[in-house]
């Protein structure tokens, strides 16, 4: 079996909102919208390979049936980028959860909330150094405690 994508599905109570965020902020492009009562529903938004889905919590309700499967929270992305600063200014006027700070792993990063509280941390790595997240994870976890797994909490 051959995975092609994986696209984070984020829920919020109105959605307009968080498309702006992407489209105004980071050039993303809206690609599929559905409307509903009292605005959208749904909607895509995607820059080259990233896309992101955003539905309304009533939509979910509804599409599961109260089956209790799932909870309200707070989702979080991990963004990669290639220029810190051009993000940062990119994020301008939008709630700062950490300011810039140097990670163990190398990045140089910040974390934002989106429109629907859904964290998202941007991160550059020096182009030297040749890493990634992926890479540095692998790198710590062989100086810790054996199967010791670095968190999502970055």
């Amino acid at each position: 079996m051959e995975i092609k994508r994986l696209t984070a599905n984020l829920y919020a109570d109105r959605i307009e909102d968080c498309v702006a965020f992407w489209v105004d902020r980071l050039q993303f492009e809206k690609t599929v919208e559905v409307p509903g009562e009292g605005g959208l529903v749904f909607a895509a938004v995607q820059k080259g390979a990233i896309e992101l889905m955003y539905g309304t919590w009533a939509s979910l309700e509804k599409d599961l049936g109260g089956t209790g499967a799932y909870q309200r929270g707070t989702s979080f992305l991990f963004v990669e980028v290639d220029d810190i600063a051009a993000a940062h200014a990119a994020m301008k006027d939008v709630p700062m959860i950490a300011a810039r700070h140097n990670t163990f792993y190398g990045a140089r990063e910040f974390t934002v909330a989106d429109p629907a509280g859904h964290l998202i941390t941007f991160a550059q790595f020096a182009p030297s150094s040749g890493r990634s997240l992926a890479v540095a994870a692998r790198q710590h976890s062989q100086f810790t405690e054996p199967r010791t797994q670095v968190s999502g909490a970055f």
